[in-house]
């Protein structure tokens, strides 16, 4: 008999996480721990209670999953971190999986497509949509020595992006609608993360992260 697996469910509308937890347990192999409408009430409770599944929204009131995945996935690491965006996730999946996560999908999948993403976790295996194939996208591109670039998070990433284009300091401030003096605060954490010194080591491995997460196929 298969093991019951343990979830837990973070999102923010409470109708919609009673009807997802409604489908994952009407057949008995999958049984809600709790669910919860914010970061800092599901992150202790992936820590105290390890479940098999975390099925969380990309976009939460305090900050996207980028600021969480990591350390939720470090405190559980037998854990599997499926995210639901409203978004096409095929730019966000390298990221992701970067900091721990085993799969995305739309909010507006099928209840069958998400219980085929589960029941292949299961199984070992990891689903991706037969649409971004058909597009020419193969997001797994080798990112090998290039974790510290995934653990920016959305924002850092868009900084990043448009340093590497060469825009300037005051006009990326401009674009997210932040003082300059916060871009400087930005880049600090920047540094840290990807483990440089200086502005051009940071152009050069996001750079290179860059180049190595392009489609396969224009």
């Amino acid at each position: 008999m298969m093991k019951v697996w343990q979830v837990v469910i973070v999102g923010c509308h409470p109708t919609s996480m009673l009807g997802t937890k409604l489908i994952l347990e009407e057949k008995g192999e999958l049984q809600v721990l709790g669910m919860y409408s914010t970061w800092s009430e599901c992150v202790p409770v992936v820590r105290t209670m390890q479940p098999e599944l975390v099925l969380a929204d990309y976009h939460m009131p305090e900050g996207n999953i980028e600021e969480v995945l990591l350390s939720m996935k470090k405190s559980s690491p037998s854990s599997h971190f499926v995210v639901m965006t409203e978004e096409d996730g095929r730019e966000l999946l390298q990221p992701l999986i970067g900091l721990g996560a085993s799969g995305i999908l739309s909010k507006g999948v099928s209840p069958g497509q998400l219980l085929q993403l589960i029941q292949g976790l299961r199984e070992g295996f990891i689903s991706l949509p037969l649409e971004w194939l058909e597009k020419g996208f193969w997001p797994l591109a080798s990112a090998k020595g290039l974790d510290s670039v995934m653990q920016l998070n959305q924002t850092e990433m868009f900084i990043m992006q448009r340093i590497v284009q060469g825009i300037t300091y005051d006009k990326i401030a401009l674009e997210i609608e932040v003082s300059r003096r916060s871009i400087d605060n930005y880049l600090r954490k920047i540094y840290v993360k990807l483990d440089v010194s200086t502005r051009a080591q940071a152009i050069e491995k996001f750079a290179l992260f860059s180049r190595q997460t392009k489609p396969m196929y224009a």
